[in-house]
């Protein structure tokens, strides 16, 4: 299924039925008084949170979704009925704002969780509605106030737990599916990974994060480079990020320094609060590094980006170091969610902490 995150709609909101202005008429029955009743309230539009979906590429084809009206009011006491409301389906995630006011109207984060978009017209009243001890033979009627419409632009922004950033072809699709049962695509060349994928990891039976893959960065992104900036926007909701680099480039006039600080800097341009985040540098392709050359290289690249955080050594392809970094990752964002972990695994203990 092609991936989407962006889409245009326009709804309306049903408008309520008409009053029936209407007397009682019947055979020996006198003065029968008023008996038209009020009209129905038109549909309403409502946006409910979808686990199960993941793009919003059914927006993208159906632009217009517009609720019924309500049924107009009759004689002999008969109101109309209320139209039947409509539901949109939303991936878990999506952010939905006034396209002309530029308002957020609501962001879709708990599952099934319905939100009124726009609510349905009023009926309109009878006159029997108007019937008083004074006025025994009212003539007005209301007509049904309109619905609500809106033009409304949808932004998914996916909910995980971790994000996967970095330069083309520096092994996030490779790492995401060592660890996760995400299924990317993998090949030798840039831009493999057209759109983001996500991946849950399982640390225990009780014990898991999400992980978010998006393509891959290049400098100049933030200014509309390549493709990653288009999905930045995916990062926002990750409690860590985890800085992947090529350690092992095939064309050795490439500084994995460098492109490091490329990567930083392209963060920095795009959004501060993103820049912020917690983030990890995960060294990768360590394996194609010769063992007694490994540590030298990997202290010298600590040394010239000046880096304070954690730096990770692995290799996503043969999974070396991935479950020291699985087991950290978890117990991070545990924390952050104010989740206790459940008896650490005795095997990582000692090996949980970064290299630096």
């Amino acid at each position: 299924m092609k991936f989407v995150d962006e889409a245009s709609i326009d709804i309306a909101a049903g408008d309520g039925g008409n009053g029936c202005m209407s007397f009682r008429r019947e055979k020996f029955i006198p003065f029968g008084g008023p008996n038209g009743g009020d009209g129905g309230r038109g549909g309403s539009v409502y946006a409910v949170g979808d686990r199960n979906l993941n793009t919003l590429i059914d927006f993208r084809y159906a632009r217009r979704h517009e609720a019924r009206r309500g049924e107009n009011g009759r004689g002999s006491d008969q109101f109309g009925a209320a139209a039947e409301d409509i539901l949109l389906r939303m991936p878990m995630g999506t952010i939905i704002t006034n396209s002309d006011t530029d308002e957020v109207m609501a962001e879709l984060l708990v599952p099934d969780e319905k939100v009124l978009l726009a609510k349905g017209g009023d009926g309109g009243f009878g006159n029997l509605h108007f019937k008083t001890s004074t006025n025994r033979a009212p003539r007005q009627k209301t007509p049904g106030w309109p619905g609500e419409q809106f033009r409304l632009r949808l932004e998914l922004r996916v909910l995980a737990d971790v994000g996967l950033l970095g330069m083309p072809n520096a092994g996030k699709s490779t790492l995401i599916a060592a660890i996760s049962n995400a299924k990317p695509k993998i090949a030798d060349y840039p831009f493999t990974t057209l759109h983001p994928n996500l991946g849950v990891v399982r640390v225990a039976p009780e014990q898991s994060f999400v992980v978010a893959d998006i393509p891959g960065l290049i400098e100049g992104a933030a200014e509309g480079a390549g493709l990653g900036h288009l999905f930045l926007r995916h990062l926002q909701r990750t409690h860590l990020l985890l800085h992947l680099v090529d350690f092992a480039p095939f064309d050795e006039a490439i500084d994995p320094v460098a492109q490091a600080k490329a990567i930083v800097g392209e963060l920095k341009k795009y959004d501060a609060t993103l820049h912020k985040k917690p983030r990890w540098m995960v060294l990768n392709k360590l394996d194609m590094v010769p063992a007694e050359d490994r540590q030298r290289r990997v202290d010298d690249f600590v040394k010239r980006l000046k880096w304070k955080g954690p730096v990770f050594q692995i290799s996503a392809l043969t999974r070396d170091g991935c479950e020291p970094l699985i087991r950290a990752i978890y117990e991070h964002v545990a924390r952050l969610k104010n989740v206790v972990p459940d008896d650490p695994d005795p095997r990582f203990s000692g090996q949980d902490k970064p290299v630096l």
